[in-house]
């Protein structure tokens, strides 16, 4: 368990939070500039000293204030990527990657090629950093702070700086870095898109506080938090892929108590993340007939959240052990009754569901 804990008076701006982290997987901490999210990050790496500040990891104790305890940045054994990859221009990729390699604390004589496998950078190893992509020059920096053999790995909004296709291009690494090597990662993002993709876990930060934390699918579903007040909120449902049917495209999805149909996938088994548009579901009190929508899930409401300034409710429907979440006008809430313990009907076009794609 990764445990933080941070107060820091900024003058006007005063940041106080705490929170833990698994030891497993990829915790996001996700909120608006100014939060607090780049600060935390500094700390952990011991690059900010702030007023009061906990930083454990296991039964290692890097910073404690109250006791005295503060290892060096140089010795905390945790891997930093930036928003620039921060490469070495005079150096190769090879060179720079080496560079890594000797602040380990243990020779890996098998690390190098399996890190540069795996992030897909084989036939970069003799070009200089200016001749690469953005994306390329991410992945090299990932590689670089990976040979070092971190105990935790912090990344500190790395893709903020990419267009959408360079970031197309590294999500897909990113999302196996952690499953692959078992090792704990803190991600910094405001982009929804990298959020859905990458979280296992969320710490969500406001004007230098934690509003929240927890398994993604968990906040995800909470119409009460500040991640269901944006226009692309939507439920995250862990689910596997179950069957093909080839003859009417499409594949049936399960898990948590429900099943869904989506567009025809590639021919794969295995779990799959989806996300459903909050916008996209509609609500009912009755079963429809002669409609195209192929996904009814019945559920429970569990909660009505209003929002008076869009004069809209987010609605959470619980279907099996999973949450779906349904964006409607305060109309529809009084004219269907919409109330916690109604039951109700989910309705959700195959189409509008997105399917998180797997790895490379």
């Amino acid at each position: 368990m990764i445990r933080f804990a941070m107060r820091h008076d900024f003058g006007g701006t005063r940041l106080d939070m705490a929170f833990d982290a698994p030891d497993r997987g990829t915790t996001v901490l996700f909120g608006p500039s100014g939060s607090g999210k780049s600060s935390v990050v500094a700390a952990m790496a011991g690059l900010f000293h702030a007023d009061d500040v906990v930083m454990r990891i296991g039964d290692a104790t890097l910073a404690d204030t109250s006791q005295g305890v503060a290892v060096p940045a140089e010795r905390r054994r945790i891997g930093l990527v930036f928003q620039d990859a921060r490469l070495f221009p005079h150096m190769s990729v090879s060179t720079n990657l080496r560079y890594g390699a000797r602040r380990a604390p243990k020779a890996g004589s098998g690390d190098f090629d399996a890190i540069v496998t795996l992030l897909g950078i084989e036939t970069l190893l003799d070009r200089r950093p200016h001749t690469l992509s953005g994306g390329e020059r991410q992945r090299v920096a990932i590689g670089r702070a990976l040979l070092s053999q971190p105990r935790l790995l912090l990344m500190d909004e790395p893709l903020s700086g990419l267009d959408a296709a360079r970031k197309a291009e590294i999500l897909p690494y990113l999302a196996q870095l952690g499953p692959v090597l078992a090792l704990p990662m803190i991600y910094v993002t405001h982009a929804m898109d990298e959020l859905v993709r990458l979280a296992d876990d969320v710490v969500l930060l406001e004007a230098g506080r934690v509003v929240a934390s927890g398994p993604l699918p968990e906040l995800a579903g909470r119409g009460d938090l500040p991640l269901a007040g944006r226009d692309d909120a939507g439920a995250i449902l862990l689910l596997d892929v179950a069957a093909h049917d080839r003859d009417a495209y499409l594949t049936r999805l399960q898990g948590q108590g429900l099943s869904l149909l989506v567009p025809l996938l590639a021919s794969r088994a295995g779990p799959v993340r989806v996300r459903i548009p909050a916008r996209e579901v509609i609500l009912a009190t009755a079963m429809p007939q002669g409609i195209s929508v192929h996904n009814r899930l019945a559920g429970r409401v569990r909660a009505v959240v209003e929002d008076g300034a869009r004069h809209t409710a987010m609605v959470e429907v619980m279907v099996g052990s999973a949450v779906v979440l349904a964006r409607v006008t305060l109309d529809a809430v009084r004219r269907l009754g919409l109330a916690p313990g109604n039951d109700v009907l989910a309705l959700v076009k195959s189409t509008s569901i997105d399917v998180i794609a797997g790895l490379p």
